[in-house]
């Protein structure tokens, strides 16, 4: 193909300069022809690209579909209930119920609804009234002076270099006018958490915003600001359903200078937490380090997230608690099928447990222990749906952080370039130009709307199965696609058994 464009190439742009010689208005496509052969000869001879430098030009066709398949993918090819990791049925929901528009379908159900897969809830036929009421619970144990009443549906950690500032500030005026919790992730407070609405403040491995010079906690850093009164709770960030056992990471793209002062770290460098604490290495010395930060808090709800892998090492934390007498009041379970604006993907497809098997041994080691009354659970990742908020208090949970839903009722179309700095609908990135298609006012209102709709659906479905309150969800009132099949499986006979006899 090289032989083939040069000579046949050479000869064309040779055709064009003759033809320009005698009609002098070809000129100018004569000097574009040339400039288009230089590039392909140039191409011929790299050392780069293979593909370019065996089709010199028809290659860049190759990388221009390649860059927008998934616009291809999503916009022709995806149907209503394909698209990974949130299918479009599901963020057709999300953005419906965050304009506070009629969330209904028409013509049933696109589910293969005798599916494994398939989960449903047994409605009663007793149905009752939904309570109007949105749900809340009570966080804090026997050592902590300032419990806080949080909602059973928040958002989770998502930081400010993450996503964009008027995102933050989206998020946190529609928490404050919902009266739900805004988790700040790992990054810190920034004075765009800071808009009146309530703040959990995650401490990650790189404690960002109470560091001292070399990377390790600085407990008066954490004091001042764990005191501010939008600080309703504390978060220990051990480990992240998404990548579990590896740092988080801030492209440099994403590092401005403001993002750096906030996090005390060198602007436009890439920056990595650390894959583990250096203020604790053990079971001991997590809950000492939960005790020291609920005392420098004032008293306030202190608790860590992670994603369940080494069982063992669960249960000797919670052997630890009993011994120590020292209790989180949170712990929040991560699933390995949560979502991140970068990770490797080893870790995010092949490490850690997803949520379902990670609440069950929770709550059930919990249950042994004798804990399970002295602190709250919470239920992250991947929690959209009202069902699957129900799912997961049926499972142990007591409330449910929730990232990508509210990403999405600020506008995230679910591009998957939160690793590029190049969002485009400027929620998870930090230029300028795109955050300005992002208006503060409207994606406050959507936010707070999200949360209120999906909250009163779940109270819908709870009347729906003649349950009173989110005390009575449990496991006895979800089904599955695989219990159908055997009950077919019963009432159709098999001859076919009977042939081979």
């Amino acid at each position: 193909m090289r032989r083939q464009f040069l000579w046949i190439g050479g000869a064309i742009v040779a055709a064009f300069w003759l033809i320009a010689y005698f009609w002098s208005k070809t000129y100018v496509l004569s000097i574009l022809m040339t400039a288009i052969y230089a590039v392909g000869i140039y191409n011929c001879f790299q050392k780069k690209h293979a593909i370019l430098r065996n089709f010199p030009l028809l290659g860049y066709f190759r990388y221009f579909f390649e860059t927008i398949s998934p616009e291809i993918q999503q916009y022709f090819i995806e149907r209503e209930t394909d698209g990974k990791p949130f299918p479009r049925n599901q963020r057709s929901a999300v953005y419906r119920r965050a304009k506070n528009i009629s969330d209904t379908v028409a013509f049933g159900t696109q589910l293969e609804i005798n599916n494994r897969k398939y989960e449903g809830i047994k409605h009663s036929i007793y149905a009752k009234k939904p309570s109007e009421e949105l749900p809340r619970v009570w966080v804090g144990g026997k050592d902590c002076k300032q419990p806080y009443n949080a909602s059973r549906l928040n958002i989770s950690a998502m930081s400010f270099g993450a996503l964009s500032n008027r995102a933050q500030i989206a998020l946190n005026i529609g928490a404050k006018k919902g009266n739900f919790y805004h988790n700040t992730g790992e990054g810190g407070i920034s004075p765009y958490h800071l808009q009146g609405g309530d703040l959990c403040w995650q401490i990650g491995t790189g404690y960002f915003g109470c560091r001292d010079e070399e990377g390790n906690f600085n407990p008066e850093l954490f004091k001042k600001y764990a005191n501010l009164p939008n600080v309703k709770m504390v978060e220990i960030k051990i480990s992240q359903g998404a990548k579990p056992g590896h740092g988080g990471v801030l492209p440099a793209a994403k590092n401005t200078p403001e993002i750096a002062a906030i996090r005390h770290v060198k602007p436009g460098t890439t920056v990595l937490s650390p894959q583990g604490h250096t203020a604790f290495s053990d079971a001991k010395g997590l809950l000492h380090f939960v005790k020291q930060l609920r005392d420098l808090s004032g008293g306030k709800p202190v608790g860590f997230k992670l994603c369940i892998g080494n069982t063992k090492e669960f249960e000797e934390i919670c052997e630890k608690m009993n011994e120590l007498d020292i209790y989180p009041d949170f712990i929040t379970v991560d699933g390995a099928e949560g979502g991140t604006g970068a990770a490797p993907p080893e870790f995010s497809d092949g490490v850690g447990m997803p949520l379902e098997p990670a609440l069950i041994f929770v709550n059930k080691t919990l249950k042994n222990y004798g804990l399970r009354d002295k602190l709250r659970v919470i239920a992250s990742g991947k929690v959209l749906t009202a069902l699957d908020i129900l799912r997961a208090i049926a499972m142990g949970a007591d409330m449910c952080n929730n990232a990508r839903g509210f990403m999405f009722s600020l506008g995230c179309i679910q591009a998957l370039r939160c690793n590029t700095n190049e969002c485009p609908t400027g929620v998870a990135t930090q230029n300028k130009m795109l955050i300005k298609g992002l208006d503060v006012r409207d994606k406050s209102e959507r936010v707070y709307y999200f949360h209120r709709n999906t909250l009163h659906t779940c109270n819908e479905l709870i009347a729906a199965a003649g349950r009173s309150s989110y005390e009575e969800v449990d496991a006895s009132m979800f089904m599955r696609g695989d219990k159908f099949e055997r009950l077919s499986d019963s009432y159709f006979p098999n001859d076919f058994e009977k042939m081979e006899g």
